[in-house]
């Protein structure tokens, strides 16, 4: 199971992993010669093809099996446990960055969570409160008010259901592996560099603290996997800081932590047109940014469990997930990939229950145990965090052995897609700019393997110059085809096979016509032969209609 989870190579993957609830390990009473055929079969022989309405692995636990299972459950109920601690310093944080009070990310973080649940495609990864849409949401708040807040975000939750149910989980196709590597790498970045402002400025039993917090959650799984390391970690470091009585930075440093349930509401705002024009723009980019990120997240968790997820459901689901937060105030997210990284990698989680208890967690731990929990030192989370951001990078991506058998050019999108996250610490813009840059160079290279030949043909009716050309013809290699010809040394009969090729667009019927246009004022006539039936009907349609030269 985990040689499977960790099926990138990197070695830093295999240090720790184990000791999160390994979903495949069986308990230790079981009989030493039936441990491999309880687990093996189940992953690999035994395993029917999914059905094409709803992909789904026999390796991947369902919560039912959960339920029978108390080994399963107690992995998911700490899963979700350690997930909540994880999820409440980043949803004070991000309400702070939106410019609102902190329950309202912490209200959104429970909510999010409860509702995808239900409603995802991708078991136990976890929606939450979220940076990338706090950022978008956070010149309306300042603008407008928090009541034009939550209008918007339930808006873009509409938006984000329309969007699912037409199919934009489709697009992910287009998004290169090269793209995902960068995204995953930039991640692990940006978690790492999240924790840097709690390491700066602060007392030194912090630095003590978090290398301890490492050491245990390293080396804890090779003792015993009761117990998730993290959650060990944070109960641990919790201890040492209150009964030493170490005043160190905690968790209520970060926020005031809210006293009471959520209520259902309804933003007070005038429903008009005026309203509509203002909120549009912010609606639209949260509903776009929350989408890309969620389905990317789901792509890399079907990746680490080997499993495959719906994700039309996950897009429809995220939407719906954001109107029910926006109606009980919250700030709106999108799934939140360092915490579902916590729940899945680190906790071994595989349901939606951790998902679920994630999110009740976090309810009961802010609004019942909040004086608790306000004295977690922000050490023992930043321990946690900095764990999760050494596995979610992908080291092997990084190996001299790597970049020596990698093209260059696939080297230049995953660095181009790292680049613009960590720079502009938006994840979306990052992943958009790395397919523009991985759709350029391809087609570059697919433009070279164009080839036009040139033979002289001698019959009955005199010569002709004969160019068979072959490649894909589109934008990147048509634009260079019209150099390709000899028009002064050409006889006056000229043909163009194109058998060996494909007229993609309009460019390159542009530049046919701009070759013939060229040969007829030189008094030659030409001929196109070979177009397959497609190319003939766009050649058709199209010729005698565009620019010329």
């Amino acid at each position: 199971m985990v040689a499977r989870v960790g099926a990138n190579g990197a070695p830093s993957r295999r240090v720790w992993l184990p000791g999160v609830g390994d979903n495949g390990r069986r308990s230790r009473g079981a009989p030493p010669d039936r441990r491999p055929r309880t687990w093996k079969p189940s992953v690999s022989r035994t395993a029917p093809t999914p059905a094409p309405a709803r992909p789904h692995d026999p390796a991947e636990p369902t919560v039912r099996t959960a339920l029978r299972s108390p080994r399963l459950l107690r992995t998911e109920v700490l899963a979700g446990l350690v997930t909540a601690f994880a999820l409440i310093p980043e949803a004070i944080s991000f309400s702070i960055l939106a410019g609102v009070d902190p329950q309202v990310g912490l209200f959104a973080s429970f909510t999010m969570a409860v509702s995808i649940a239900f409603l995802g495609g991708r078991p136990a990864m976890v929606s939450a409160a979220a940076g990338a849409v706090a950022l978008v949401l956070a010149p309306l708040v300042d603008s407008h008010g928090t009541d034009y807040l939550i209008a918007a975000v339930v808006l873009g939750g509409l938006i984000q259901v329309v969007l699912g149910v037409v199919g934009v989980a489709r697009l992910m196709r287009f998004i290169p592996r090269q793209v995902m590597v960068g995204f995953v790498n930039s991640l692990a970045v940006l978690i790492f560099m999240a924790q840097v402002p709690h390491l700066i400025d602060v007392p030194w039993m912090v630095y003590p603290l978090v290398a301890l917090g490492i050491l245990v959650i390293v080396g804890l799984p090779r003792l015993t996997t009761a117990v998730p390391s993290p959650l060990v970690a944070i109960a641990l470091l919790t201890a040492l800081a209150l009964a030493g009585g170490l005043h160190l930075p905690d968790v209520g440093d970060e926020g005031d932590l809210p006293d009471g349930l959520p209520s259902l509401l309804v933003p007070d705002v005038p429903w008009t047109l005026e309203t509509l024009q203002v909120i549009a723009p912010y609606a639209l980019a949260m509903a776009l940014v929350g989408l890309l990120e969620s389905l990317l997240t789901a792509k890399l968790v079907d990746d680490i469990t080997d499993t495959r997820s719906d994700k039309t459901r996950e897009a429809w689901g995220q939407g719906a997930a954001n109107v029910v937060t926006g109606f009980f105030g919250g700030i709106g997210g999108c799934a939140m990939i360092g915490q579902t990284m916590v729940n899945v990698k680190v906790a071994g989680a595989r349901t939606r229950i951790s998902t679920f208890l994630a999110g009740v967690f976090v309810l009961v731990l802010t609004v019942g145990l909040g004086d608790l929990v306000g004295q977690i030192p922000m050490a023992a989370l930043v321990a946690v965090m900095i764990m999760v951001s050494v596995t979610t990078f992908d080291w092997h991506s990084i190996a001299p052995a790597t970049l020596r058998r990698m093209p260059r050019s696939e080297t230049a999108v995953m660095l181009a897609t790292a680049v613009v996250v960590v720079w502009t610490h938006n994840l979306a813009i990052g992943v958009v700019a790395g397919t523009l840059v991985a759709m350029t160079l391809f087609a570059r290279r697919v433009a070279h393997f164009t080839d036009v030949r040139r033979r002289v043909v001698a019959d009955e009716a005199g010569e002709r110059a004969v160019y068979t050309v072959t490649g894909e013809l589109f934008f990147a290699s048509s634009n260079d085809l019209y150099t390709q010809f000899e028009y002064a040394a050409d006889p006056e009969r000229v043909v163009i096979d194109l058998r060996g090729t494909h007229v993609w667009d309009a460019s390159t019927v542009a530049s046919l016509d701009a070759i013939t246009a060229k040969y007829a004022r030189k008094g030659k006539a030409v001929e196109i032969i070979g177009l397959d039936e497609v190319s003939a009907e766009r050649h058709a349609r199209l010729t005698g209609s565009l620019a010329q030269h």
